[in-house]
């Protein structure tokens, strides 16, 4: 398993910082590494609300690319709960909800 965590922390670009504490990382490097110990026990679907509601732009853009990217080479499944438009227009299918109603 730790073969596999460091495997993990390489793909979502923190291979140089494995040794840091959670309190040396970045906002953005904090995420990558909640998306990592998501994908650990490789679950059929990982729930996402709003992972990038914290993060400054440039952070944002880097970890929605790194969603698609681990779609693509994990053949992972993400459900996505955001306000971020840009981030909803990537994504495979996109649902709409308004006061509690799916529109």
């Amino acid at each position: 398993t730790e073969q596999k965590a460091k495997k993990l922390l390489k793909f979502v670009g923190l291979g140089n910082r494995m040794k840091h504490k959670p309190n040396e990382l970045s906002g953005g490097e904090q995420q990558r590494v909640a998306v990592a110990r998501a994908l650990i026990n490789e679950p059929s679907i990982i729930l996402a609300d709003e992972p990038s509601g914290n993060l400054d732009s440039s952070s944002a853009e880097s970890l929605h690319k790194l969603f698609f990217e681990l779609r693509n080479s994990f053949d992972q499944t993400f459900v996505i709960v955001t306000h971020n438009q840009e981030l909803a227009n990537m994504a495979d299918r996109k649902l709409t909800m308004r006061d509690g109603i799916i529109i």
